[in-house]
């Protein structure tokens, strides 16, 4: 599988480089066939003192693409955010073509 991550206006440092690639890794144990995953890093609320972190992870299946974003006070919570509501989406989508 392809991990991309994007950052808009910051550096990601490795340590949470690492921590991305291995949250989507375990993703692979619902659905095997994840061919991309698009992460989207970005900062919002500027203005505040307190900046709210957003995720945003797009995979990429044969035949579909689930999406999931979250919106956290740090990066690492919403990344797990994330990756929860990705390993319930995967299992619905994997349940649906057993189905067929």
């Amino acid at each position: 599988m392809q991990v991309n991550i994007h950052a808009s206006e910051f550096h990601v440092d490795q340590k949470l480089n690492d921590l991305i690639e291995k949250k989507i890794q375990k993703l692979t144990q619902y659905y095997n066939k994840i061919t991309t995953a698009e992460i989207y890093l970005n900062l919002e609320n500027k203005s505040s003192h307190v900046k709210d972190k957003a995720v945003g992870i797009k995979l990429i299946v044969p035949g579909n693409t689930l999406y999931a974003d979250e919106k956290s006070k740090n990066f690492e919570e919403a990344i797990d955010m994330s990756v929860d509501s990705l390993r319930r989406q995967l299992k619905r989508y994997k349940q649906k073509l057993e189905q067929q």
